[in-house]
């Protein structure tokens, strides 16, 4: 027999699966639809980290395979966006041209690591055949004003030059390139994503995720159920209108707080003596990030709006009104009652302007002197309401307020609605028109897809419009309404575009006169497992947004897109940081697999750690990993030749037979394995693989028919090899068009047990006693036991504790 060579085995067999459509059984009856997060293919391609989840489902797409399943396993590019178009300007290349190139890099790394995506369905975000949907489905979100134009401050990159939403930030910075993001009032188009939210948290509980990310988008929605209040400015009809969750604790309010980017600053300008210095303060907050000014241990900073106040709704009092940069405009209603005596921030801030703390909630603690309140209890001082719980006085002040018209019982959420534009080139065209006549105009379906029109300059403009505001040939238009002059809208959509649907395409990928095809999608949704990590918020929160409207329309025949998300750990370079260029400690997989085969690196990336957790780069792990597969490859040896095993298979079934211990080890092997792959535990499906091969390398004879069982199970980890001997065992159809193996439940009980033995707490021997054994029995023999006598001989035995099927415990004194 051959030497064990993955070079030539795992070429030939990558050939194999490709040409005969080995994965391509979509007619089975039974479905499963496995799903990579797929890539944007940057140019410094694939290190070993990439690949860890594009291992994992692959595992689980074979295994699914061999249960029966036609799977259906697709991978394409999330190609348009920021990271392409920086480097294609670094490196003075046209972002198609790279992107192109780059996608070439990713498919042939991806390929030597043989998986069983089906390229025919590959997709492309780029392929304007393909953004053509992505067009349609904004469209859609128009029409349904789910799409609209801001004109407030939004999230802008100075280095980047282009807006951002909140969820590619990154503490204050742009999660790109780590500038410190300003406010800039610019015209953009939002998408309302917040019509979603409370459809977004509900599903949560329905999906099959990792509870640590449904509660990160949890706190990202952000829920909070509460009271809006009217805060009317006082001798006008101007109303400051403040949300807040504890209304109980409002006859405490000594003061009002509005936001710098609050209307109402413009609006009584002539009534605010000291404008100049508002002025003043207004241009120091611009120079602040979020997060900068809402940080509890940094010293809170404000200025009262002189010739200004308020009436309190509830006792009628003229309150002060104060400017302070803690309040956000992003948030709520852009303005905070301050209750000193009941709220941390509040307290703070009444401290450092001597405003006056009223204390108006008692619980078992008293207001202490540098400590306020903040937990519900009996309300003291306040009126009417005077001797009621918190919880019964929200309900009984919310009732007040909406029989007065000054409030009412209201839901915010701290997600803010989509920024959807980016002022750059390399992303999709947004399908409006802007006429003068007819304003906002869609364009017409029949028109889509409006390409994105090659350019010789893409850079950023630097004046806040995407370069494709040069374009005069592009932008000028007729308007599909009234034919007269217009302009294209020449913002593009943001990366995440073309990733929240991409998951339909693959379903469907040729359809030209829709999405995709219904009778298709309902057969195939929802994604039956996701594999990726890193988008706990955006790109989950995105996708969830837009397979929910896309329901609501009848695309889809699912609430949700994904049933259940795998979240994978990193991959660190051994020296414990991430993999990166700057670092230098990048490794590139295809010389792991030049060294030691794409079934050895597989193998070693499965058998790392827990599939969650993050692990560093250890390439003396793959060394390990290639010794046992040459283990397996040499116990075919002993088994027989070619001719002799098919010899075998045909008349006897195979050769000699198992010990009795070992057959019990392959049963429960299969079931082992079968469990662990399905719950995502491949470290330790490969460590039991690893104990069954060492048994079965001891067997004197070994059936063919157990080989091949170990083979099947193997064949998910490491396909290339498993089809190989495979093959030599006389087969002649591909392994992955075999049966996964069930466990015989009876054999999965061993004939023997090994039982530990401690004196005085320490394990002195390992007794192998038959199953079912009696207890006492079991102690005679630990303590006959040549070893143990040697630590008993000449003391007390004063006590022999059994735990069945596991330790003796001798006590002796």
């Amino acid at each position: 027999m051959k030497k064990y060579d993955p070079k030539i085995i795992e070429s030939k067999w990558q050939g194999y699966w490709e040409k005969h459509g080995t994965y391509r059984q979509y007619k089975r009856p039974k479905k499963q639809y496995v799903l990579d997060m797929f890539p944007y293919p940057s140019g410094a391609g694939l290190h070993v980290g990439h690949p860890k989840g594009y291992i994992a489902s692959d595992v689980y797409a074979r295994f699914k395979q061999l249960e029966g399943y036609g799977v259906l396993h697709p991978m394409g590019w999330d190609a348009f966006g920021l990271p392409a178009e920086q480097y294609a300007i670094k490196n003075k290349v046209h972002p198609s041209v790279a992107v192109k190139k780059n996608i070439a890099t990713f498919k042939k790394q991806l390929q030597k690591i043989g998986f069983t995506y089906d390229w025919e369905r590959e997709i492309n975000t780029t392929d304007s055949e393909y953004y053509k949907w992505t067009q349609w489905i904004f469209l859609e979100l128009w029409k349904k004003g789910l799409a609209y134009q801001s004109y407030d401050p939004i999230n802008w990159c100075p280095s980047c030059q282009t807006g951002l939403s909140n969820e590619d930030l990154n503490q204050g910075r742009c999660e790109r390139c780590d500038s410190l993001v300003e406010k800039r009032p610019m015209r953009q188009w939002v998408l309302r994503i917040s019509a979603y939210a409370d459809k977004m948290l509900r599903d949560l509980s329905k999906l099959d995720w990792p509870e640590g990310v449904k509660e990160a988008q949890r706190n990202w929605i952000g829920r909070s159920e509460g009271a809006e209040v009217v805060f009317y400015v006082t001798d006008t009809e101007e109303g400051v209108r403040v949300f807040t969750t504890r209304l109980d604790t409002i006859y405490g309010c000594t003061y009002v707080v509005v936001a710098p980017e609050h209307p109402l600053l413009t609006k009584l300008e002539a009534r605010i003596s000291n404008f100049g210095e508002v002025k003043k303060y207004l241009l120091t907050t611009k120079k602040k990030t979020d997060l900068e000014r809402t940080e509890m241990n940094k010293d809170k900073t404000g200025i009262c709006l002189e010739g200004v106040t308020v009436v309190h709704p509830f006792t009628g009092e003229r309150l002060p009104v104060y400017i302070a940069d803690y309040v956000l405009a992003s948030y709520g209603t852009r303005a905070v009652m301050g209750v000193p005596a009941h709220d941390e921030r509040d307290f703070v801030f009444a401290k450092k302007y001597q405003l006056e703390i009223l204390e108006v909630v008692q619980g078992k603690e008293m207001l202490a002197e540098e400590k306020p309140y903040t937990d519900d209890g009996l309300l003291i001082d306040s009126k009417e309401f005077s001797g009621l719980t918190s919880e019964e006085a929200r309900e009984k002040m919310v009732a007040w307020l909406r029989k007065e018209k000054l409030g009412k019982k209201t839901v915010n959420y701290k997600m803010r609605d989509w920024v959807f534009s980016r002022q750059r080139y390399w992303g999709e065209p947004i399908p409006i028109i802007h006429c003068e006549a007819c304003g906002v105009v869609p364009v017409p379906e029949k028109d889509l897809p409006v390409k994105l029109p090659r350019v010789k300059v893409y850079e950023p403009s630097g004046t806040g419009e995407s370069p494709l505001a040069t374009m005069a040939s592009w932008v000028n238009v007729k308007c599909p309404k009234c034919q007269r002059k217009a302009k294209r809208e020449t913002n593009t959509m943001p990366q995440w575009a073309g990733s929240s649907w991409y998951y339909l395409r693959f379903i469907d990928t040729e359809n030209s006169k829709a999405l995709v095809d219904k009778k298709k999608e309902k057969k195939m949704m929802p994604v039956d497992v996701y594999v990726g990590g890193d988008h706990a918020t955006r790109h989950l929160i995105y996708a969830r947004f837009w397979h929910k409207f896309l329901f609501d329309l009848g695309v889809v025949s699912t609430p949700e897109p994904f049933k259940r998300l795998e979240f994978l750990g990193l991959i660190l370079a051994s020296d414990g940081r991430k993999m990166s260029k700057r670092w230098g400690n990048v490794i590139n997989p295809n010389d792991v697999i030049d060294q030691f085969g794409a079934d050895a690196f597989r193998i070693y990336e499965m058998f790392m750690g827990p599939f969650t957790q993050s692990i560093a780069w250890n390439t003396d792990g793959v060394v390990g990993t290639r010794r046992f597969l040459e283990k397996v490859w040499k116990i075919s040896e002993r088994i027989m030749t070619y001719e002799s095993a098919r010899n075998a298979v045909s008349t006897a079934g195979g050769t000699g037979s198992m010990s009795k211990d070992s057959e019990s080890l392959l049963h429960q092997t299969i079931k082992k394995v079968t469990e662990d792959i399905e719950a995502f535990k491949f470290n330790t499906a490969i460590s039991s693989l690893m104990i069954l091969v060492n048994a079965m390398e001891k067997e004197p004879t070994l059936p063919v028919k157990s080989y091949k069982l170990l083979l099947t199970l193997l064949s998910p980890f490491a396909p290339h090899i498993a089809e190989e001997l495979w093959s030599q065992m006389g087969e002649k159809k591909s392994i992955f068009l075999a049966s996964w193996p069930t466990y015989d439940k009876k054999k999965t009980v061993a004939e023997t047990v090994n039982i530990a033995i401690q004196v005085n707490g320490k394990v002195r021997a390992i007794l192998a006693v038959a199953t079912g054994t009696s207890e006492d029995e079991v102690k005679s023999q630990a303590l006959a036991d040549s070893k143990v006598q040697t630590y008993i001989v000449g003391k007390t035995v004063r006590k022999v504790i059994y735990i069945p099927g596991k330790i003796v415990s001798i006590v002796v004194g």
